[in-house]
């Protein structure tokens, strides 16, 4: 009875829904409606149309093309196309690049090449040989390499206890010199350069021994900071097979120009960040001058210092070894037997280091003791 009564109760909501639906077409489906339905549609399409050309208009307003200039500016060149080193992306770029201002060694170092190779060279060439250094700057590898002008040989040297490589790039005037200095040519006239043919095996050679001579004066160079072995790696005229580093890695290039009277050329060495990193705690060191290695004031005034400090000294006459719970059960009044007699040698100690041993005494109002056997170094290894 009762599910019968709520079917009966449903039915009519269920026809009232559907008349109003009926309504709603036929509603629709009138003149005026359509009408109405249509001006509506029109009016909203109109808007939309509106807000359209209001976007295009906006668009053509505020949106604009960028001229060359403007690009440049942006990205951090300058107008000859140079990187910037202060505004654009570019200085965003470069910011990573470690200054070798920062490395105050490193310039002592560089001085100190300077006047071997200009002794070294002289001896090599037998000519008179002036060496000055160009330019000292932080660059990245990949930016080097295509930076160096062609022909040119390119060697790469191994220092042995950093584990690392490095890069002696010699120039085709400097090559063209050597060979003419060593294989007697005259004087005051240009050396003669070829062009577009590969170097001999002669040039080659000379050049390597010119390289040997270079790279024992840097090792020499570098000696009173961090003893290193520069060895000559191999001799490479195409810069893709010098590559030693990623391109994006840093490194800081040093460029010499050797005179050799009317003769001469730019020899440049590429020290990669990473290459350095192992001295790269000495090369932050400040020194005054150019003094390597220790500082004898400084040693002697340490050794006065150390000479007038006081230190503590115990005599131990004896030592037992006992349980804990008779070391707690000690009270005031408690007495401890010592296994030494009058004439037993105490030892004298400084901190937990055996120092001497001798014989306990009385001097005037003191309990003395006398120095016989000196125990330094006698320390047990328990």
């Amino acid at each position: 009875m009762t599910d019968t009564t709520e079917e009966t109760a449903e039915a009519p909501d269920d026809d009232a829904v559907a008349a109003e639906w009926e309504a709603m077409a036929g509603d629709d489906g009138d003149g005026d409606g359509g009408g109405d339905g249509g001006g509506d549609g029109d009016d909203l399409a109109a808007d939309w149309d509106a807000m359209a050309d209001g976007d295009d208009e906006e668009e053509g307003n505020t949106g604009r093309v960028l001229d060359q200039d403007e690009i440049d500016s942006l990205l951090g060149f300058d107008g000859d196309g140079d990187a910037g080193e202060t505004h654009g992306v570019a200085a965003i770029i470069n910011s990573a690049l470690v200054n070798y201002e920062r490395l105050p060694m490193l310039e002592v170092v560089f001085d100190r090449l300077v006047r071997m190779m200009t002794t070294s060279l002289r001896n090599f060439t037998s000519d008179n040989v002036e060496v000055s250094i160009d330019s000292v700057q932080s660059i990245r590898f990949g930016d080097y390499l295509n930076s160096i002008p062609l022909p040119a040989m390119l060697t790469v040297f191994n220092a042995e206890e950093w584990d690392n490589y490095a890069l002696l790039t010699v120039d085709s005037s400097l090559i063209y010199s050597i060979v003419d200095v060593l294989l007697g040519g005259r004087r005051g006239t240009a050396a003669m350069r070829i062009e577009g043919r590969p170097y001999t095996t002669i040039e080659r050679n000379l050049v390597e021994r010119m390289v040997n001579v270079v790279l024992a004066d840097l090792s020499a160079a570098f000696d009173p900071l961090s003893p290193v072995n520069f060895r000559f790696e191999r001799l490479e005229t195409n810069p893709r097979f010098a590559t030693i580093a990623r391109p994006a890695n840093a490194g800081i290039v040093t460029r010499m120009r050797i005179d050799m009277e009317d003769r001469g050329g730019r020899l440049e060495l590429m020290l990669p960040y990473a290459t350095l990193e192992p001295v790269r705690e000495l090369l932050l060191q400040m020194f005054m001058g150019e003094k390597f290695g220790r500082d004898s004031i400084w040693e002697t005034h340490l050794a006065n210092e150390l000479w007038m400090t006081d230190v503590n000294i115990r005599a131990v006459l004896d030592e037992q070894t006992m349980m804990l719970a008779d070391v707690l059960a000690l009270t005031v009044g408690s007495q401890l037997s010592l296994n030494s007699q009058p004439n037993t040698d105490v030892q004298l100690y400084c901190g937990d280091v055996p120092m001497f041993s001798g014989k306990l005494g009385r001097k005037g109002g003191n309990i003395a003791v006398r120095l016989d056997n000196r125990l330094i170094g006698e320390r047990g290894t328990d």
